[in-house]
């Protein structure tokens, strides 16, 4: 695509100043971005697929260490001779003023006997200039499959900004990371917190909120922020309470559910007495009673009308995820279908799945994990980053299940996100 504008003709042509790729950045992702393995005969002969010396491992182990390379290994017992393996990677640089993430895609290619050999190639760049406005110089993406269906011998030109290049943007970083002057004296010293650096780059360019979070280490908060569109906008009064007072809140997702029920009973949420608790948990617990008590004495026929328009607006805003299903083999998890399900969710776990009007929320996803029929923990999917935003277990809790849940969701999620596109 050709340039519409100064600002994307200056990135173009600064682009091809960049520098290639150092040695010591290659062997940073050879080492740190793919897997290393040895490979181990039944017999006991084992084979180094970095760098190809073999030596005789009488007792199979599942790690080691080669001892001509000096790697740590994964040892896996098979025949096999050949491995091939592919990662981007990113690297964070400047140039002409500008500040730019590069992104790579690593091929490492390995045989027994041999040292391994490895080639990378250029995919994209995101430039940013001290205002936060925002370029992409990149290679085409085709149509495919995959997400990143890219023609990876296309020239190098301006593209428009789609999903391939955010998700290879979060891919890892380089820690050596030189920055812009703008940033340096926003906050930001390489280090992203698990934030996509395409969203925390610009915020903190151009938002002077995203600065004081990250100067005050508040980088969860931030994190949380950046991943739901518009939600600083609505919590920022309230949170500079704390930021002054110096509290320290322990669980953001459970701060901001707390804050809008504050709002949903009347409450003052520029009063610290409301948003700086002394026990964040119990607060939260007793704001909801109240909210549900108050729901409660609402008269029925009112009940019944609302429940009719939400489940007309909620049918219309997820019945597109409806059937999504997946498990492991002991939990199973599964989109909730409709607004009584929503409400025989809050009312199992103690939680506020429904009386927070979560089946309302148009960028996020409610699904429940269950273990023979048996509530476990309620989960919040992001719409947007993909990403699990809560997971909650009976009152807020976690469980012993929680991480193993979170893994499940993650390497299902484009049974989502198929049906987002």
């Amino acid at each position: 695509m050709k340039p519409r504008n100064k600002f994307e003709q200056a990135v173009l042509a600064q682009s091809k100043h960049l520098r290639p790729i150092t040695k010591a950045q290659r062997q940073w992702a050879f080492r740190e971005c793919i897997e290393h393995y040895a490979y181990r005969l039944p017999k006991g002969k084992t084979t180094c697929m970095d760098c190809g010396h073999s030596w005789q491992m009488i007792k199979p182990t599942e790690h080691c260490t080669c001892p001509q390379c000096g790697a740590g290994l994964e040892v896996i017992t098979t025949r096999a001779r050949k491995l091939k393996q592919r990662q981007y990677f990113t690297v964070l640089t400047t140039s002409g003023g500008y500040q730019v993430l590069r992104m790579y895609l690593l091929i490492a290619g390995m045989e027994k006997g041999y040292q391994a050999s490895s080639s990378v190639m250029e995919t994209g760049q995101y430039w940013w200039d001290e205002r936060g406005r925002q370029s992409i110089v990149a290679v085409q993406r085709t149509m495919g499959h995959y997400i990143d269906s890219f023609a990876y011998y296309s020239p190098m030109a301006i593209r428009r900004d789609n999903e391939a290049y955010r998700f290879v943007a979060r891919c890892p970083l380089c820690p050596k990371v030189k920055l812009s002057d703008t940033l340096k004296r926003n906050g930001f010293e390489g280090k992203c917190y698990d934030i996509a650096p395409t969203s925390l780059i610009p915020a903190l360019l151009t938002d002077s909120r995203a600065e004081t979070l990250m100067k005050a280490g508040r980088t969860e908060p931030l994190a949380y922020f950046l991943s739901r569109a518009r939600t600083i906008d609505k919590y920022w009064p309230a949170y500079k309470i704390t930021l002054r007072r110096g509290y320290d809140i322990t669980d953001i997702a459970l701060w901001c559910d707390y804050v809008d029920m504050l709002r949903r009973l009347g409450k003052d949420t520029h009063n610290a007495h409301y948003v700086c608790p002394e026990d964040l948990q119990q607060a939260h617990d007793e704001v909801h009673r109240k909210l549900r008590a108050r729901q409660e004495r609402e008269q029925e026929e009112h009940k019944r009308q609302k429940e009719q328009e939400d489940e007309a607006r909620f049918q219309k805003l997820k019945a597109p995820f409806f059937g999504i299903t997946f498990t492991d083999g002991t939990i199973q998890v599964r989109v909730l279908e409709s607004v009584q399900e929503y409400i025989e969710e809050g009312q199992a776990l103690h939680h506020c799945v429904f009386t927070n009007e979560y089946h309302l929320k148009e960028k996020s996803l409610i699904l429940s994990a269950r273990i023979e029929g048996k509530r476990v923990e309620t989960i919040e999917v992001s719409l947007e980053t993909m990403q699990v935003i809560q997971c909650r277990g009976l009152q807020n809790k976690s469980t012993e299940y929680h991480d193993r849940i979170i893994d499940l969701v993650h390497r299902n999620i484009k049974q989502i996100q198929s049906r987002v596109a």
